[in-house]
């Protein structure tokens, strides 16, 4: 039997900064994963460029059934403070749309950083390790790893969701937060693009590839101004993805096509200038045209021109093209989802360590829990913020 101080499960960003900061302090701690590696997920992720944090990061950048959960995490350990160990360590990034932070070079530098910073620490490490049994004692926790019986005091469970599953996800962590009592959040998948209805997939899969600027707005009001992609199986691109956090099966999302301009003023200005223009050849002008074919295809604007087009009939079209409303099929699943959405209730732990208030000693950070970040790099703060106010006090 060994001991140590604290086990982490889980080799992904929050496991892996939580190992660091909780050896800084002169724990002992081992890192175990079922994988061959660590950060798996950290390597693909932007391209492999790691989208590591963002600019500007408040609690509106999270879905969570406690919108304020997240506050004390993240004023403990900031955007700023991962910022600065980067910077420390020489990794060159670069700023993109929205204030979302990548990596210059590759993703593998953030993990050779997190990995310098466990092994300053003295962190040990188990890779491609199964645990069968979990057990609480008097004083800590009891794992079977492999063969082996490890003790602990402090358990930190960083297993992560659903997404993903060819990265090795798997449903350890909330399994083992039921074991212990916690309620959970119903999971689904999240950042994630939607797939249509028969026809609409028909009619729309010929516009595969074509990505435009649009305004996704959900039922409950949420929305997001980004690129739209067609693809062969729905929608998808940034806004679709944000929007896809905030869609219940069975709802509708709202999409306007033109968000830059009103389309009723730009008519009656084309009107006047060329009456005998074509609605499609009118509409061309602002958006692609095989997106306009698709979208007039079977309406009364088919084989219109604007000097036959009435008041009220105008007034139909720009409702079709600045509130187009699509009833998804459903979503791509986890098999293509950058987050899973719900898990354990945040309900059940201390926002300013990570802890179970049941069970004392056993701690939940990343994505494990019930707190999804938008896209665009709060998914790894949160992963950075967590994890480190769980090492601290693990």
């Amino acid at each position: 039997m060994k001991k140590v101080d604290v086990v982490v499960i889980g080799a992904g960003a929050a496991g892996l900064m939580c190992a660091a900061e909780a050896g800084k302090r002169g724990r002992s701690v081992l890192v175990v994963d079922h994988a061959k590696k660590p950060g798996r997920k950290i390597l693909i992720s932007g391209g492999g460029r790691c989208n590591f944090t963002n600019y500007d990061v408040t609690a509106n950048n999270y879905v969570c059934k406690n919108p304020h959960f997240v506050k004390s995490a993240l004023s403990q350990y900031t955007n700023w403070d991962f910022i600065s160990m980067i910077s420390k360590y020489g990794v060159e990034f670069e700023e993109r749309d929205h204030g979302q932070l990548f990596c210059v070079d590759s993703a593998k530098e953030i993990v050779d950083m997190l990995l310098k910073e466990c092994e300053l620490a003295g962190v040990n490490y188990r890779y491609r390790c199964a645990i069968s049994d979990v057990t609480k004692q008097d004083s800590g926790f009891s794992l079977k790893l492999d063969s082996d019986i490890i003790e602990c005091e402090s358990l930190v469970v960083a297993t992560g969701g659903l997404s993903m599953p060819k990265l090795g996800a798997t449903p350890f962590g909330y399994q083992l937060a039921e074991q212990f009592g916690l309620s959970m959040v119903q999971t689904t998948a999240g950042l994630v693009p939607f797939t249509l209805h028969k026809e609409d997939k028909e009619a729309f899969s010929e516009l595969s590839g074509i990505a435009i600027p649009v305004v996704v707005e959900s039922e409950s009001g949420d929305n997001f101004k980004e690129n739209l992609l067609f693809t062969h199986r729905g929608l998808s691109g940034p806004s679709i993805l944000q929007i896809s956090s905030y869609w219940n099966a069975g709802q509708k999302v709202m999409i306007d096509l033109l968000p830059n301009d009103d389309l009723s003023e730009e008519l009656d200005k084309m009107r006047e200038a060329h009456p005998n223009q074509s609605v499609k050849n009118s509409l061309a002008k602002f958006l692609p045209k095989r997106v306009v074919e698709t979208l007039l295809n079977n309406t009364i604007f088919n084989d219109r021109s604007l000097k036959q087009v009435n008041h009220k009939e105008q007034e139909q079209l720009c409702s079709l093209i600045h509130q187009w409303k699509v009833l998804p099929n459903g979503t791509e699943g986890y098999r293509t989802a950058e987050v899973t959405l719900g898990g354990v209730n945040t309900d059940e732990l201390s926002s300013k360590t990570m802890e179970s208030k049941k069970v004392s000693g056993l701690y939940f950070v990343g994505e494990v829990m019930d707190v999804s970040g938008w896209l665009g790099g709060y998914n790894f703060q949160w992963a950075w913020s967590s994890g480190y106010v769980a090492g601290i006090n693990a």
